[in-house]
């Protein structure tokens, strides 16, 4: 389906916040886009040069050629919604002027020099983020993406706590390298079972599936812990639990409200380090807590955090948070020769900035708790449906067949092609099978917008 291009209108500011974004030079009309021809040609030269095993989406694959605020357009000139963001990664809005303008004066000084020299904008933005990570005599290590930062993460746990060991959970995402594949409780995800690592998986990542799914919060979270309790008498003492505060290639599952917390308690019995992985949580996607953890903090912070995704606005930074005692304990060199790179550090601190100036925290909450409501109506009519789920602008809609109960991965994709053609951009994801789809738009999206995708996701939910 083509629709019209072009810019969009200026959103109402009661709709939320504005991303001050211009109009971007390349919404113009259809003539200029390369076209229909120009994109299959793309497809064939893609499939002759990259690894089979590099997924796309869609029948037909799209090429995105710019974004402007909350839409993006294809190569054929087509429009769309973007509740995906480049899977959570354009945190605030495409195109943003503030971001866009750092990157392009800081390319202007140098682009690159690497951690062998100091470097102005990655100082200040360790500064910033050590300061909102909560973690006492924090240390900052920058990467370039999420999977290094938690392969970073698991050297440091096992080289300070002496143990290859890691406690994982069921239906966890951490990453493509090999140390985070083996900790990575999601087959779909997980092409080897060779591993560095001895890696023990622990119930709580999922609430509503699974032989706790019908215990009340208190129960399930006491089976749980009972369970790492159990699981710690049969084997060494590992380095580390590693957790995503709510799983996201996982389908955005979450356990209850203090889950990490209880665990704290059997964990430092032990000895044993926590790693919150919040290349998806972090920096106020949840709306409720500006880090993931913060829903489980009644032990206090983690005593490594991981982020990237968000921070750089699409731009590669990722990175560790940890206390001095845990970060120094490596006893060789490193370095890192792309993270904190003095244009991703711009980009960073620009982002970071915005963010925090315009609250958007508490707009995932407040249009995000909107969009989650109209969502769970809408679902309601369903039959479908099994579940709306979620936390802020981090949404799931999981599908069944509803003759079996069972996951239905081929509704799942339908309804992604059918939202697609609507003008909608999302997700999709899960642990057995592929059946949720996954909505995470840019924070700054206006209650416009939000009600704008829930009429498309509803009509292809319908539909499909």
């Amino acid at each position: 389906m083509t629709r019209p291009t072009g810019t969009h209108s200026a959103a109402d500011p009661m709709d939320g916040p504005a991303t001050g974004a211009t109009a971007h030079p390349a919404s113009r009309p259809t003539e200029s886009a390369p076209g229909p021809l120009a994109a299959t040609d793309l497809l064939s030269r893609h499939r002759a040069v990259l690894p089979d095993w590099l997924a796309l989406y869609y029948d037909r694959p799209i090429e995105i050629t710019h974004g402007e605020g909350r839409h993006v357009w294809d190569g054929d000139g087509n429009r769309y919604l973007d509740f995906f963001g480049g899977i959570l990664t354009t945190m605030t809005a495409h195109a943003l002027p503030e971001v866009t303008k750092a990157v392009s004066e800081q390319a202007e000084k140098i682009i690159h020099s690497s951690t062998l020299y100091l470097d102005r904008p990655m100082v200040d933005l360790a500064e910033r983020i050590a300061g909102l990570s909560g973690i006492p005599d924090a240390r900052v290590f920058f990467t370039t993406s999420g999977t290094e930062a938690n392969d970073t993460a698991l050297l440091l746990a096992t080289t300070y706590r002496r143990s290859n060991q890691i406690l994982a959970m069921r239906n966890s995402y951490h990453g493509r390298s090999f140390s985070t594949v083996s900790i990575t409780g999601n087959r779909g995800w997980s092409p080897t079972g060779l591993s560095p690592l001895q890696t023990l998986y622990v119930h709580g990542g999922v609430r509503n599936r699974g032989p706790y799914a019908g215990l009340t919060d208190e129960r399930f979270i006491e089976a749980c812990v009972a369970d790492l309790e159990d699981l710690l008498g049969h084997t060494r003492v590992p380095a580390a639990l590693i957790a995503e505060p709510i799983q996201g290639v996982g389908g955005f599952t979450a356990p209850p409200d203090g889950l990490y917390a209880a665990f704290r308690e059997v964990l430092d019995r032990h000895g044993i380090l926590w790693i919150s992985d919040e290349v998806q949580t972090g920096w106020g996607r949840t709306g409720d807590h500006f880090w993931g953890w913060q829903a489980h903090a009644e032990n206090g912070p983690p005593d490594i955090l991981t982020f990237a995704k968000g921070i750089g606005n699409g731009m590669s930074i990722g990175g560790v948070v940890a206390g001095a005692d845990v970060m120094n304990c490596l006893d060789a060199n490193s370095i890192s020769t792309f993270g904190g790179s003095p244009v991703t550090m711009a980009a960073g601190l620009a982002n970071l900035s915005y963010l925090l100036e315009h609250d958007l925290q508490g707009n995932a909450r407040r249009v995000g708790g909107l969009l989650i409501e109209r969502l769970r109506a809408i679902g309601a009519g369903i039959d479908s449906v099994r579940e709306v789920r979620g936390r802020g602008l981090m949404i799931g809609i999981e599908l069944i067949n509803p003759g079996t109960g069972e996951a239905d991965p081929a509704a799942a994709s339908a309804v992604l092609e059918a939202a697609r053609e609507g003008g909608l951009l999302i997700g999709k994801g899960g642990g057995h099978n592929t059946s949720v789809l996954r909505i995470a738009p840019p924070l700054s999206l206006t209650v416009a917008e939000a009600e704008e995708g829930a009429a498309i996701i509803e009509l292809a939910l319908r539909s499909a």
